[in-house]
């Protein structure tokens, strides 16, 4: 069936099908986040996990994408954290800093390893059961 314009119906629906696709990658939240763990003499010392939602649009294409459980929770950095294993396998994949100053003093080795994701811009897209983030570069 044809509309007064000549346009046709099913040409409509494809197009607000797709509209609706590609809105859920423009419409999603933008986050800056960054990552710190330090191991001194071998054991666990410090972890630090800064989220912060980003003020301006960040610019650059989403890269890869990981999909984290939603549990409900009301902050990113509470998802982040109760996803821990698979965001961090994430994060390695985008590539973490690796800092490592080894010495000795008076016959005693001090160590000391420093893993760091530097602030890196992402979009997340929260949905009903899922959280899906893509790193932007």
């Amino acid at each position: 069936m044809r509309s007064r314009d000549g346009d046709k119906s099913y040409l409509r629906r494809y197009c607000t099908l797709g509209i609706f696709f590609f809105s859920s990658l423009l419409c999603a939240d933008e986050y800056f986040i960054s990552y710190r763990f330090v191991v001194k003499d071998a054991l666990f010392y410090n972890e630090s996990l800064q989220v912060s939602k980003a003020m301006k649009k960040c610019k650059g294409s989403p890269s890869q994408t990981t999909i984290l459980d939603y549990n409900h929770k009301t902050k990113l950095k509470d998802i982040l954290l109760s996803n821990d294993e698979k965001f961090l396998s994430y994060i390695s994949k985008l590539g973490i800093f690796i800092k490592h100053n080894e010495k000795t003093t008076n016959m005693k080795n001090h160590s000391t390893t420093i893993l760091t994701l530097k602030t890196t811009c992402f979009k997340v897209d929260f949905n009903d059961n899922f959280v899906r983030i893509s790193a932007l570069k």
